[in-house]
């Protein structure tokens, strides 16, 4: 019930805050835009408005996570608000789980309206719909969560604006990982190579999520692959959920 209690009180404030709002909009008129788009240019028009339309529900949804995320712990630190908080029956780890419950409840409401209007677009423009784009649609939502514990993470620590820069960064690095593989196989054997394996089993690969090209081509995914990045994902949050837990346990706000 705690738990609870904090995550509709972060959904509260967190559906309150004027970025979200205007992130939804671009957004929007970013999906909406694709249709326009597709007319200009040569080639597939309804492959354009896929890509398109699912690029857009991936960055500004991991913009929501990043933005509002990074406030979330600061917030409640800078106001003096946590004070009565852990003065309370409540364990810190409950308090963050709230947070990062509360977040992805914003998150699962404002992708869902965007959702809704990228498949409008869609079937105006097929008058059919496409099962498969909710499987994209599922993976992002699934990438969303890792952002948003990895904002949460920073959050307890750093300032908002270093945060985002903090978290951008690994949402960046996260798409652009995948590179170190081909480095690897260029390189031969020695501290150069050891060093690009070693970043490349750490360092997040948020491709492991991005099944757009495959969807929008309508290629054939094997199930497994499916199973192995929503297992990917959900360890890789609880890591960094553990971790976000353990630098706020050792916070002494006394």
């Amino acid at each position: 019930m705690k738990i609870k209690a904090i995550a509709l009180n972060t959904f509260k404030e967190a559906i309150r805050d004027r970025i979200l709002y205007l992130l939804f909009f671009f957004a929007a008129a970013a999906i909406i835009f694709s249709r326009i788009l597709a007319l200009l240019t040569v080639g597939d028009r309804i492959k354009i408005i896929k890509d398109v339309g699912l690029a857009s529900l991936s960055l500004f949804g991991a913009l929501m996570a990043i933005l509002i995320g990074t406030g979330l712990v600061y917030k409640e630190i800078d106001k003096k608000t946590i004070y009565t908080v852990i003065s309370k029956p409540i364990h810190r780890w409950q308090f963050l789980l709230g947070k990062f419950l509360g977040l992805m409840l914003t998150l699962v409401v404002m992708i869902g309206l965007m959702s809704l209007i990228f498949l409008a677009v869609v079937f105006v423009h097929t008058f059919k719909f496409e099962p498969r784009l909710l499987i994209a649609i599922a993976f992002i939502f699934i990438e969303l969560f890792l952002i948003t514990a990895v904002a949460i993470l920073f959050s307890c620590f750093s300032t908002p604006i270093l945060s985002s820069i903090f978290s951008l960064a690994f949402y960046l690095i996260g798409h652009t990982s995948w590179g170190l593989e081909t480095l690897i196989r260029k390189l031969k054997s020695g501290v150069w190579r050891s060093l690009a394996q070693f970043l490349y089993t750490f360092l997040p690969d948020l491709e492991n999520f991005n099944f757009r090209t495959e969807i929008v081509h309508g290629l054939t995914i094997q199930p497994k692959f499916y199973f192995y990045s929503a297992l990917y994902g959900f360890f890789y949050t609880l890591f960094i959920l553990v971790l976000a837990n353990i630098i706020f346990r050792k916070r002494d706000f006394v």
